[in-house]
């Protein structure tokens, strides 16, 4: 079964995207285009590309499609299409799109929302927010389907799968410095995805045009 067209094409630009990082030697993709903390300027991290870091609004959306190494890349592209493909083929284009977008704008919220209190001063990459958000969307839309994780490999329910993953990133998020890896990020895309479907279903106070059951 092919790859349906959005899925399809997210891991494109992921991959292109990389391919340029790759090739870019001075770091000016990154300067200006992975999420950088609010309040960075020339005391915290000076960098040699005609400027310092800095957040800009549309960070909050390119961030997604930068990342850090070959193996990030990897992982968060394999999740895309294991949970990404069905979901897009249940919802839609449009609203699968839409749905993802809106989780990587709001795993980005969460991290900046992290660095400013922490003080951290270091930039966000990577789509893991909007593959949170999937997985999040695929747990609620197919809760009894199973799944073999790579981690750990053990057959389970699609919905204990996200109570896993998510139980996982609140511990790492709170009990550990984090290891280079925004798990508040994660869950914000997890947050941000429970959200978007429940506006969807109506349940919230601002209701949606027309009502989905999804």
């Amino acid at each position: 079964m092919s790859v349906p067209l959005v899925t399809r094409s997210l891991l494109i630009a992921c991959a292109l995207i990389y391919g340029l990082q790759l090739l870019n030697a001075d770091g000016a993709i990154m300067l200006h285009f992975a999420l950088w903390p609010l309040g960075n300027g020339p005391d915290t991290l000076p960098l040699s590309v005609g400027g310092w870091p800095e957040f800009r609004i549309w960070q909050l959306v390119t961030y997604g499609f930068l990342h850090g190494s070959t193996q990030h890349l990897l992982f968060n592209c394999l999740a895309l299409w294991m949970f990404g493909a069905d979901l897009e083929r249940f919802w839609g284009a449009a609203p699968f799109l839409r749905f993802v977008l809106a989780s990587i704008v709001g795993a980005g919220v969460a991290q900046l929302l992290v660095a400013y209190f922490t003080g951290e001063p270091y930039p966000t990459v990577g789509i893991s927010g909007g593959v949170y958000g999937i997985l999040l969307g695929f747990g609620m839309m197919f809760p009894n389907r199973i799944v073999m994780p790579l981690f750990p490999p053990i057959p389970m329910k699609a919905r204990n799968l996200v109570i896993l993953f998510a139980a996982i990133e609140i511990y790492l998020g709170v009990f550990t410095r984090g290891g280079g890896v925004a798990h508040f990020a994660h869950l914000g895309g997890l947050a941000t995805g429970f959200v978007m479907i429940q506006y969807w279903r109506g349940l919230l106070p601002w209701k949606p045009n027309q009502v989905l059951r999804y």
